[in-house]
Parts: structure tokens; sequence; C-alpha cells
């Protein structure tokens, strides 16, 4: 197969396009054509080896968590899914090595779930890691209908997913995203504040009381300002600031959980939820799509598309 591999710790630079072995595929697992892989953060901080003393790295690396393709063979225990069925996935392991930046992956049945109809490829492919980030933070601090949640860096592309499921929830929705996305955040169903000094003001300006909840998908201090807004300070979720839980707070990193990624894949097929698509690159481009992703600069999600 066609794979893109790493064969040390780097920037886009060490991104090749490789033949590599088919995958072996485990008693529980399932042997997936790819044809879309979703790009994270987290796969260039995984090559870049920011990651080393959390996770080994075996190499050659194909990096990757989230994939949309179509099952082409199953493990002799995995009963959940048959030979042609769409599905897509957060295929995180213990370990990296064996990831979705390829034409084939073997995911274990408990990163998948099946694909929402109304879900192109791509959209698929990019729904996983930052849907399921984005509903567990929500689920981590217990967000209730007609409650009011603040949702930093709300145009990207976990937080984009996370205005939509809290809407999708009865939840009010604030984000903050630069001026030029304000009119995405309010066709998503967001009131829109742009961050930067005095974000608290503008915040009280819409919601005098405070906010319920605060997710920072950010990083950059928004957490000092995130307590100064909340009612109860404890309601607070960062996936980017290791100093969260000092200041009250709890970390959120996302887990693969079918059960969730179906809530995920249901919202989709009801219509209540879209993922914005920024740019999609072949396989072979990868590297490109990296430093689209390191720019910070993408509003939605980055995809390679693998197949056709």
């Amino acid at each position: 197969m066609k794979a893109i591999t790493v064969n040390s710790y780097g920037g886009p630079s060490v991104l090749e396009y490789t033949d590599q072995p088919d995958p072996k595929v485990g008693p529980d697992s399932v042997l997936i054509r790819v044809r879309a892989a979703g790009v994270n953060p987290v796969d260039w901080k995984i090559v870049g080896g920011y990651l080393d003393a959390m996770m080994y790295a075996h190499y050659p690396l194909i990096p990757g968590w989230d994939v949309a393709g179509v099952v082409e063979a199953v493990g002799v225990d995995a009963t959940e899914y048959a030979v042609g069925d769409e599905v897509i996935g957060y295929v995180r392991k213990d370990e990296v090595q064996h990831g979705t930046y390829a034409e084939l992956v073997a995911a274990p049945v408990r990163t998948l779930a099946p694909k929402p109809a109304a879900l192109s490829w791509q959209e698929a492919a990019g729904l996983p890691l930052a849907g399921l980030t984005a509903y567990q933070s929500l689920k981590r601090v217990g967000t209730q209908r007609g409650e009011t949640v603040l949702v930093h860096a709300a145009a990207g592309g976990v937080g984009s997913l996370a205005v939509q499921i809290a809407v999708a929830q009865g939840v009010r929705a604030i984000g903050t995203a630069s001026e030029r996305n304000h009119d995405f955040l309010r066709s998503l169903g967001a009131e829109p504040v742009t961050y930067g000094d005095g974000l608290a003001d503008r915040v009280r300006a819409l919601a005098p009381e405070g906010v319920d909840v605060a997710l920072d998908f950010v990083g950059n201090g928004v957490l000092d300002v995130s307590q100064q807004l909340l009612k109860d300070r404890s309601r607070l979720v960062s996936i980017a600031d290791g100093e969260v839980g000092a200041k009250g707070g709890q970390m959120v990193w996302v887990r693969p959980d079918t059960a969730d990624l179906t809530v995920l894949g249901d919202l989709a097929d009801a219509g209540k939820l879209t993922v914005p698509i920024e740019a999609v690159f072949p396989l072979a481009e990868a590297a490109e799509a990296v430093k689209l992703s390191m720019s910070g600069r993408s509003r939605g999600k980055i995809v390679l598309e693998v197949s056709s």
C-alpha cells in the first residue's frame, strides 16, 4: 500500500510518500480501505516529537488518527462489522506507528462507528477526533439545556463542532473568533465575540450574569478570563493548557468511544451537525496539509483524500 511515513522526529519535510506492507488485522479489528483521513494538530506534534514523553513511537511511523473508509476484511472476532460497511474512526492506539495517512488501516472495532450517510467522505474523515473532543468536553462538565457555554477558538475544527453540538443540546453558545469569522459562527448558531483584550467585558455584555461552562480549545492564556466569567469556576475544560487543573478546571484528552461517535453520526444525519472543511489535499501532499495545520489559520478541518 501507499502511505505517508516518517523515520525520525522533525517538521513537515520528514514526511515521505512510500510503499509499505499491508497491515495485519487483529482478532478484534477490521481492515479499512481508506477514502479520506483527517489532519489534526496532534499529528504534527507526534511527528515533531512533542509527545515523546507520553507515547512510544516506532519507525517507520505512519501518522494520523482520523479515518473514513470501507471495511475490506474483518478479524476473527470483529462481529460488529462486515465487508463493505462504511465506517469512521478515531483510531488512536496505545503506541504510535500504524496511523491513517495510508491506503489501508487496521482499526480496533472499539475505535469505530458507522459512517453518517449525510456526510461526504471528506466531512466524515474530519469528524472523529474533533467531534469527540468537543462532545466529551461538553459531557465532562455536564452541560444542560438552557445553560450558556463560552467556546474559545469557536471557528476552529473542534470549536465549530462544539458550537453545533451545544446548540443541538439546547445550550446557548458564545464563541470567540476573529472578526472575519463572526458571520461563520452566526451560521452555526453561536453569538460571536472578538478575542483579545476586553474579552470579559464583551462576553458580559451578552451574558451579564456570566457563563455556566467555558471550553478552552486554544490555550494562549484564556483560563484566567474564563474563570472571571464562570458562575462555577470548576466548570472549565481545556484541551490546550496544562495549568487548567491548578486553576480548578479539568483537562480533556479525547478517547476513542463508539457510543459517543455514534451520537455524533446521528446528529449529522439529523441535519444538526456539519463538518466545515478548510482544505482537501491528496495523500501524496500530506506535508502541505500539515504545513497548513501548523499555521493555525485554518477554519474548519483539513483532510487528505486517499481514494475515490
